[in-house]
């Protein structure tokens, strides 16, 4: 193979740059120090906003475990109750488009402090209200959701541009541990704190405390990363107005579809996590037949229903994270049926396992506490199957600048049409059903028949995951497409050495998964000009010739250079070509002298 002198040179010089796998290896021996420190960053932020993440569902559902003394406290009835989380979710609502326009254009780090500087204090105050005064509970119930607003929208793009590929579907797993974890411990806590203290003001009054804590590691310790830097996206800047990121945003079918799933789910989470220790405690009282329900038994329930939800949630978010990373790669039972709508499907399959656990779960809960209680663990379990993936997919469907945004427009839909509504609705039926009688019993009933209706709402929780199977493949690479981000599905985190090597020497990755309008990578080629390309040809005479011919010739051709075969930077010196030594080559071939090989 005959090569112009014009290219040689220009191949030299990327050779002469170019490091083999073994040589990337040792480089990174090299700065090992420095990747040390930034992966330590990373994962304290990782802890830090895990740590809030959990508080923030402890303080949330610590409510529900002390509800059975805030009910004689403020007088309230069915509806009241159900009405304190309706309240709570739609400050939260409201307030969540608000911060996540915010997010994708300020500092982060100053509105997470911001909004949970407001949490803190709202949460000190609603404890100080006096008894009967229940409309001044529920306003700072209301302030409280600003505070977690600020938090739950801001919160995941940090991640988000902090990690990339499998790294993030980890850290995503890890951050969404708090749902399930915190919940449970909510319940556990809030029950176990105002019995001990005889006061439910001190089972809610805790969580600030930790608050704090969180607040100082959040102020000394977390960074504020940079939008769109764990993708290498080039196009991170926004200007747009908040009309145009939900304009954007309903260009994206794979969102749409999520967001109504995620509401249908949330309508039957939100009606399960508020109404459950309620009705196992009716349905102990009817079948022991007691006319009042004892506090020590309260508590029980209250304690196995936390350790129900941890454990159930637990399990669930690491197996949803875990089989689709499986799923998508092509391992284990998914060995050589590996796709990229492994996401979607497994927040499907969620759906529909755990519609007939709750189903039978609140069927049987006359009968047996116990068999109810089983059904409920694996009812929680199926459905926290979804919560970490479900995010992971919004976040590579949608462009880094507009992350926040589109988080904040799913949580303000799922809530508003999900958890919000759903605990007044179905407090709403059970005080129709039961009518005027009081009885244990007639409450029991009354709240088991309301409870069916959120149930079946999993039902089309899973068709909307099902549908959008058939467009996250094109929205994730249209989102790679504008933000000028290269495609690297399979090679994870940059400061993944390993997966970084094999990337390298396997530059089909990106291929398979390109854009159709996206610029091929330079990893797919040595030198992406194609006019260039075009001036290597093939003469018949060098048909024969092979890499090691050239090898050899190369390391001779160095030698005569330095004066001996051991001169040992011999191939380094001969990457780079003299003008002079050019010049004299093309006067040869212009004079008719056949050229010297090079090789």
């Amino acid at each position: 193979m005959r090569f112009s002198k014009l290219y040689e040179k220009k191949l030299f010089r990327q050779l002469k740059n170019y490091r083999m796998p073994n040589e990337i290896e040792e480089s990174s021996r090299e700065v090992s120090p420095a990747l040390d420190d930034n992966r330590k960053k990373k994962w304290m932020a990782c802890m830090i906003l895990l740590l809030v993440n959990l508080l923030n569902y402890m303080d949330r559902y610590t409510i529900v475990g002390v509800l059975s003394k805030l009910k004689p406290f403020f007088d309230m009835s069915d509806k009241q109750e159900g009405f304190l989380q309706t309240v709570f979710i739609a400050f939260y609502m409201v307030f969540a488009p608000l911060f996540g326009y915010l997010g994708d254009r300020y500092n982060r780090k100053l509105l997470m402090i911001t909004g949970i500087s407001i949490w803190i204090l709202a949460v000190f105050a609603s404890t100080f209200c006096e008894e009967g005064h229940y409309y001044a509970f529920l306003l700072c119930r209301g302030v409280v959701g600003i505070g977690e607003a600020s938090y739950a929208t801001i919160a995941p793009t940090v991640l988000s541009d902090l990690f990339s590929g499998v790294q993030r579907s980890r850290v995503f797993m890890i951050f969404y541990f708090a749902i399930p974890v915190g919940s449970g411990l909510g319940f556990i806590t809030g029950s176990k704190i105002s019995t001990a203290t005889e006061s439910w003001q001190w089972g809610v009054r805790f969580s600030p405390f930790i608050g704090i804590a969180c607040l100082a590691l959040m102020i000394f310790l977390l960074e504020e990363p940079v939008r769109g830097g764990s993708e290498g996206a080039r196009q991170n800047e926004d200007k747009a107005s908040l009309l145009e990121d939900i304009k954007y945003l309903l260009t994206v079918p794979t969102f749409k579809l999520t967001t109504l799933a995620a509401t249908a789910n949330l309508f039957a989470v939100g009606t399960m996590s508020w109404w459950t220790p309620n009705f196992i405690g009716y349905a102990y009282g009817t079948i022991e037949r007691k006319a009042k329900i004892p506090d020590d038994e309260r508590d029980r329930i209250s304690t196995i229903f936390g350790i129900i939800t941890c454990a159930g949630g637990l399990f669930g978010v690491t197996c949803g994270s875990l089989i689709s990373r499986a799923w998508k790669n092509g391992n284990s039972f998914f060995r050589n049926r590996a796709s990229e709508k492994a996401d979607v499907y497994v927040c499907a399959i969620s759906m529909f396992t755990a519609l007939p656990f709750l189903f039978l779960a609140i069927f049987i809960a006359e009968h047996s506490v116990n068999a109810s209680l089983i059904l409920i663990f694996f009812a929680v379990f199926s459905m926290c199957l979804n919560w970490a993936v479900n995010v992971d997919v919004l976040m590579y469907v949608v462009v880094a600048n507009r992350r926040a945004t589109a988080l904040a427009v799913q949580t303000l839909i799922s809530h508003a049409f999900g958890d919000a509504t759903s605990p007044y609705i179905v407090g709403v039926l059970s005080d129709w059903f039961r009518g005027d009688e009081i009885s244990i019993a007639a409450h029991f009933f009354a709240l088991q028949k309301a409870l069916y209706f959120p149930s079946f709402m999993l039902v089309f929780a899973g068709a909307f995951f099902l549908a959008a199977s058939f467009y996250v493949e094109k929205d994730r690479k249209e989102a790679l497409f504008q933000m000028d981000a290269p495609d690297e599905w399979d090679i994870g985190n940059p400061d993944d050495m390993d997966s970084l090597i094999n990337a390298g020497t396997h530059p089909e990755i990106e291929q398979q998964h390109q854009h159709p309008k996206q610029r091929p990578s330079f990893n797919s080629s040595i030198d992406d000009n194609n006019d260039d390309l075009e001036i290597l040809e093939t003469d018949d005479e060098d048909d024969e010739m092979n890499d090691d011919r050239c090898t050899i010739r190369f390391e001779e051709t160095s030698s005569r250079q330095k004066g001996g075969a051991d001169a040992p930077d011999a191939r380094l010196e001969t990457s780079s070509l003299s003008d002079e030594a050019d010049e004299w080559d093309v006067q040869k071939r212009e004079t008719g002298e056949e050229e010297d090989e090079v090789f």
